[in-house]
């Protein structure tokens, strides 16, 4: 058993096993694996996953919300399921795992506000969890499962075009020189623990990419809000426009970094460029 020692509002904490949380609330089954293969952070996971069905249930009553059961076999870091408003507005509430990378997520699509990424609703933050209250994007297909790589090229380049925005006054974005940095810092870690070099390629090459993670992301002469995660599994089908993306990680700082970290990456945007008519040295 795991102690939710956690008040969520004025509620009693309880405990409540494993096997009891999965039953009650219905668990992501990559969540689920997630746990079980996380030996560093599995006491914090746990734990979290434990006091869901408080947070959930806290969520659905300040909310007004009628909740479905999770999308399968959904993500690692959150808990997302499809909820009805009391005016029967078909919505999604997304209750995330506390982690750096989404950090700033609700900031994020307030700025977009809808333009070519998921609409929010509302968001709070419980017990250092953060949720969000969503648009349904539906049918909610990703884009990796509807095209082929040509057509996904074109769509995000499209997409980050219009995500490629001046961030907000005041914002609290952070810079992507810090995200480029605990990179370097962590693979220069473990290049010098890693008990055979050969496996992690020629250490030119290695001290090479280092130095340029560290040194590309202050020779922009362009800065913008960035999502850092754009890829096709997060690219899906909508009804309100034909694509959306969700689950940013926003970063402000060159956009030419957001064609690099595409996966598939938009292909040193040429194919990009070529197949939606825009020259390269737009981006």
């Amino acid at each position: 058993m795991i102690e939710v020692s956690a008040r969520v509002g004025s509620r009693r904490p309880r405990r409540i096993t494993d096997d009891a949380c999965v039953r009650e609330l219905g668990m992501p089954r990559n969540l689920v694996r997630a746990l079980e293969e996380d030996a560093d952070g599995s006491l914090v996971r746990g734990r979290w996953m434990a006091a869901l069905p408080l947070i959930v249930d806290e969520l659905a009553r300040r909310w007004s919300l009628d909740l479905g059961r999770p999308f399968q076999p959904g993500g690692s870091a959150s808990w997302v399921a499809p909820v009805h408003n009391v005016g029967g507005e078909r919505l999604v509430l997304k209750v995330g795992l506390p982690h750096s990378e989404a950090l700033h997520e609700a900031d994020g699509l307030r700025a977009w506000d809808g333009e070519g990424a998921v609409r929010l609703h509302d968001a709070l933050v419980i017990e250092e969890t953060s949720a969000l209250l969503l648009e349904a994007c539906e049918p909610g297909i990703p884009l990796s499962e509807l095209a082929g790589a040509p057509e996904q090229d074109a769509v995000i380049a499209g997409l980050l075009r219009r995500l490629w925005i001046d961030p907000p006054a005041g914002h609290r974005f952070r810079a992507l020189q810090s995200m480029c940095d605990a990179w370097a810092d962590a693979f220069e870690e473990r290049n010098a623990t890693f008990a055979d070099h050969r496996v992690l390629g020629d250490p030119g090459l290695r001290r090479a990419g280092i130095e340029l993670l560290r040194g590309l992301p202050a020779t922009s002469e362009r800065s913008v809000l960035l999502c850092t995660d754009m890829h096709p599994e997060n690219v899906l089908a909508s009804g309100r426009e034909p694509w959306l993306m969700i689950d940013p990680k926003p970063y402000v700082g060159d956009p030419t970094f957001s064609t690099c970290s595409t996966s598939p990456p938009v292909s040193a945007l040429t194919r990009a460029a070529s197949l939606s008519r825009w020259p390269v040295s737009s981006t």
